[in-house]
């Protein structure tokens, strides 16, 4: 149970990076496919943003899952470091180009300087995803095997299964941008961005299902036994949320449903994310299962409590964060003093803080102590539930009263 928690906090924090920062790296990728004249300048002005207030945020949870991986899984890690330093260099450099760019957008001051930072954002956008999925399928298809440096350092991600996850981690961000983006055209009210984004996101997420689906052919011959993990069992299960959630997303952005889709639209990058935990688990590479290549107990003790108490610290600041852009309070024209139509539910959620904190150090002090002192594993499976339970707990007192109190 312990062993192989900390690749739950993994697949977490991988769904949330391709769940929000994907969203940043396609909003990049519309501002390369803005088009000329006015409206395009529109298009790549709402892209940018709409996502300059939580870019630098979302790639918290790259660095949570590097982290943890570290410390949890070093013979992995390092494998996977090694092996894969060619596209982990590229998406690095990638998103450090990025970065930049958002700084010198700033500060340019005639039209074709502006076009020069945008278009280097949007090919920063686009490399990141790509090479970060092909990290993904050289994992997949089995060609990271155990050791420094033990396999190939370019075919182990320039091969079929590699260059379509790459593809489709690419139609993936720009479909969740589209669909993000045609939300916050709805706040802003602005109805011919909504039209210019509805249209992206129907065709990015035709194009996406198109894909996937067509990848399957691709992963029967390249990589058979990820293909056949796919189609069975639990994986199935979830590939069939993935591609319902997908098809719901469709129908929510057509009939111009938005908040909603955001939602759907997020569902169906989960689950194949999830699906692809499942088609693989317990193996992490060829002859190393989780259990193999877990650190010490003590270890993994002491990176569940400090996952648990980082997660006191970050939720509640992302949450807020989250709630304030949404709630349009970050918008160059938008009104700063109004307040949220969400304030009396939010502050109707802040009945008894007091009985809430004590249970909450009640749940801390007993996960703490089951996870040190017990040695079964029921007692560390009570352990966790009980570490999850406090941090959401603090998460609910926190969150609504902060943001109950700024609007």
């Amino acid at each position: 149970m312990l062993d192989a928690l900390p690749l739950v906090f993994v697949l977490a924090g991988l769904v949330l990076y391709a769940v929000l920062a994907g969203a940043d790296f396609g909003a990049g990728l519309w501002q390369l496919a803005g088009g000329r004249g006015e409206h395009g300048d529109a298009i790549r002005d709402h892209a940018h943003h709409s996502m300059a207030p939580v870019w630098e945020a979302n790639h918290v949870w790259l660095i949570f899952v590097l982290t943890v991986t570290w410390t949890a899984y070093p013979t992995y890690f390092g494998s996977v470091a090694s092996t894969l330093s060619v596209p982990l260099f590229l998406a690095a450099l990638g998103i450090i180009l990025r970065g930049a760019s958002y700084a010198l957008r700033a500060g340019v001051s005639t039209r074709r300087q502006l076009r020069a930072v945008d278009s280097a954002f949007a090919v920063a956008s686009l490399i990141t995803p790509f090479a970060l999925g092909t990290v993904i399928g050289g994992i997949a298809s089995n060609r990271v095997p155990v050791g420094n440096a033990a396999g190939h350092l370019f075919s182990s991600w320039l091969n079929p299964t590699s260059i379509l996850i790459g593809a489709l981690a690419v139609a993936t961000s720009a479909y969740l941008a589209a669909v993000y983006l045609a939300a916050d055209a709805v706040r802003v009210g602005e109805r011919s961005l909504q039209d210019a984004f509805r249209t992206r996101a129907l065709g990015a997420g035709v194009a996406t299902g198109a894909i996937a689906l067509g990848g399957l052919v691709v992963l029967h011959g390249d990589a058979h036994s990820l293909f056949e993990g796919l189609v069975h069992g639990a994986a199935l299960a979830v590939l069939i949320v993935s591609v319902l959630a997908g098809g719901a997303t469709l129908a929510l952005v057509s009939s111009r449903r938005f908040a909603a889709a955001r939602y759907s639209a997020a569902l169906a990058v989960a689950a194949v994310v999830a699906g692809w935990a499942f088609a693989r688990y317990p193996v992490l590479l060829p002859g190393l299962t989780v259990r193999q290549a877990a650190a010490p107990h003590d270890t993994l003790v002491t990176l569940v409590v400090a996952v648990i108490a980082g997660g006191v610290i970050l939720f509640p600041s992302l949450g807020l964060l989250f709630s304030l852009t949404l709630g349009g309070r970050f918008d160059p024209h938008g009104p700063p003093g109004e307040p949220s139509a969400e304030a009396p539910a939010l502050q109707a959620m802040m009945a008894g803080p007091a009985l809430g904190a004590r249970f909450a150090v009640a749940l801390l002090i007993a996960g703490i102590g089951l996870l040190n002192v017990a040695s079964a594993a029921w007692a560390h499976a009570i352990g966790v539930t009980c570490l999850f339970a406090f941090m959401v707990l603090v998460f609910a007192l926190i969150v609504p009263r902060a943001v109950a109190g700024d609007a």
